[in-house]
């Protein structure tokens, strides 16, 4: 306990030295600099710390690097809103508890985030990738960021791990992990500022005007890459009854299913490498136990292998008649495991599409316009992907986050261009208030007609289409004192500005209990401009709903994001080398 408080308050003694933009900016460019050169070295410890097959692990140094070079230029905006009058600086000291299934990527975006805005950080592994982790902190340090600035934390998920979290010097953790875990922390502490991607149930709906060929090869892809070990992978195929009923679907599904080379992550053949650990919980009972009216199309076994992978070399498993509200249509299990469901029609597909607790990614394989328009405008997940597979995000085309219980805090999408601004503190320079109220009036409307009412795409490919879109929350709940008129304008104008409904809660007339009790089941997220209990925090954290005590801020293109839900959606503009148009 003594040296994580230690390495925390040295942390933060870091801190209070601000480092300038344009050398975080350098920093972040050398490690991209770094990780190219040491590609094949990163993609050999991934192979054999976390049995990452070659295939998987190469797009993953891909992403790091991208990560790097997106939050660089990214970090070029605190100069911008520096020169237009606000203050900008570091929140402080950032952990980063990165997980094992992408063990280089995303604790390399975590701490490229926080670094990029001026904060130090704390990076502490899972325990089943800390080679990797090491790895990663020695390259950043090569890059020449300061060791007091970065530092790594090797320890189990216990004692010494809480006591991180739970640090008061500890201004904001970065989870990638289970919903189960994000609920822990938050219950260790529940004033804890936590940015968290958590869990999913994610499937890939396929109508009867879909290219089947297509559809299965990204259906398969999306369900065992990485032995279903993604949180992004497709654990669902929610099938239309004319294809589900076909006699050449199912079949077709079987064989490229039991065509999958299976094996350790070393042989350069594989397809499939090893579960992280044996299986347990409900990755056991998904690979052995079916349910009512369920069958095993392509029956998980268990290969006899000696030494470490003993017991965790499972080829992939496919269970079809799998019915709405069961058991594996809305648990994650996290491993090769594939329910298909059977749909009436594309509407009954969206419906089981979005009848599970989360909403992390969801794909549509379609080559009607029509359909395409209304999947996209209904499914309820933060990243929807056409004619394409769940899995594989790329930094900036599209930012990574789910929505419901897949995502942790509201923040915006990593990989996105609102990311970074979470993990600075951008306040507004001491000004009259009619002028901050005028100065936000144009900022917010600008922002909303250039960037937050429109879909756009800042990738601009020919071959696909990446949409970022911006859904207004429906209600937010204000929690105030009644002694702060301009931040309290400040929010009801941005609320009118994005059409969000607001309910206003003075502190000084309901309790906090009483308040937070209320706002469970009527508000999406609350704003804080008062401090609120930690009992009202807690029955808030149960049902979900998102706490934001950041100030409000006159910059629409800072204060907008926290009003909206975040969408990236990517669709596929090509078949057999030729372009096909895009609707919108």
């Amino acid at each position: 306990m003594d040296e994580i408080d230690a390495i925390v308050e040295a942390a933060a003694d870091a801190t209070r030295l601000p480092v300038a933009v344009a050398t975080r900016q350098q920093w972040l460019r050398a490690a991209a600099d770094v990780m190219r050169a040491e590609r094949f070295a990163t993609l050999a410890l991934m192979t054999h710390d976390t049995g990452k097959t070659i295939a998987e692990g190469d797009p993953e140094v891909s992403e790091a690097i991208d990560f790097c070079t997106y939050y660089a230029v990214q970090a070029e905006r605190f100069e911008a809103l520096h020169t237009a009058g606000f203050d900008v600086s570091g929140r402080g000291v950032v952990a980063v508890i990165a997980p094992w299934n992408f063990p280089y990527a995303i604790p390399a975006g975590g701490v490229a985030a926080a670094l990029a805005a001026g904060n130090a950080v704390v990076l502490k592994p899972a325990p089943e990738a800390v080679l990797v982790a090491a790895h990663l902190a020695r390259q950043f340090w090569a890059a020449g960021v300061p060791r007091d600035l970065l530092h790594l934390v090797v320890c189990d998920d216990g004692p010494i791990g809480q006591r991180l979290v739970t640090h008061p010097s500890v201004d904001t953790v970065v989870l990638t992990g289970s919903l189960t875990t994000a609920s822990m922390f938050l219950g260790w502490r529940p004033e804890l500022r936590l940015l968290a991607e958590t869990s999913g149930k994610n499937s890939l709906v396929i109508t009867a005007s879909a290219d089947l060929d297509d559809a299965l090869r990204d259906l398969v892809r999306s369900a065992f890459g990485h032995a279903g070990q993604k949180c992004s992978a497709a654990s669902l195929a929610i099938v239309e009854a004319s294809v589900y009923d076909s006699d050449h679907f199912l079949p077709r599904l079987r064989d490229a299913v039991r065509s999958l080379r299976v094996g350790p992550a070393t042989d350069l053949d594989t397809m499939v490498g090893p579960v992280i650990t044996e299986p347990s919980g409900p990755l056991r009972r998904a690979l052995s136990e079916l349910d009512d009216g369920e069958r095993w199309l392509v029956e998980p076994r268990l290969l006899a292998v000696d030494g470490e992978l003993a017991g965790r070399l499972w080829s992939p498993g496919v269970r079809t008649g799998v019915r709405g509200g069961s058991w594996f249509h809305r648990t994650e299990c996290f491993g090769p495991v594939l329910g298909v469901m059977r749909a009436d029609d594309l509407d009954h597909a969206i419906r089981l599409q979005n009848a599970t607790d989360f909403g992390l990614t969801g794909g549509l394989h379609s080559l009607d316009p029509d359909e395409i328009e209304t999947w996209s405008r209904t499914v309820q997940v933060g990243n929807a992907y056409v004619n394409r597979g769940t899995t594989g995000a790329i930094v900036q085309r599209q930012p990574f986050g789910g929505w419901r219980r897949s995502s942790v805090g509201g923040g915006a999408k990593a990989g996105g261009p609102g990311h970074v601004n979470q993990f600075a503190q951008i306040t507004d320079r001491a000004t009259s208030g009619d002028d901050l109220i005028e100065q936000a009036r144009a900022s917010f409307d600008d922002a909303w007609r250039t960037t937050f009412s429109i879909d756009h795409d800042p990738s601009g490919l020919r071959a696909e289409r990446n949409v970022l879109r911006y859904h207004p929350l429906d209600t937010v709940a204000v929690r105030h004192h009644g002694q702060q008129p301009v931040a309290l304008e400040l929010l009801r104008m941005a609320a009118a500005t994005t059409g969000v409904t607001v309910v206003e809660s003075d502190a000084r007339v309901e309790s906090d209990e009483t308040f937070a009790r209320r706002s469970t089941t009527t508000v999406d997220r609350v704003r804080l401009l008062v401090a609120l209990s930690s009992p009202a925090r807690v029955i808030l954290h149960d049902h979900n709903v998102p706490i934001d005590d950041s100030p409000p801020v006159s910059a629409g293109s800072v204060e907008l994001y926290r009003w909206v839900r975040e969408q990236a959606i990517s669709q596929t503009l090509h078949r057999h080398g030729r372009l096909a148009a895009a609707r919108g």
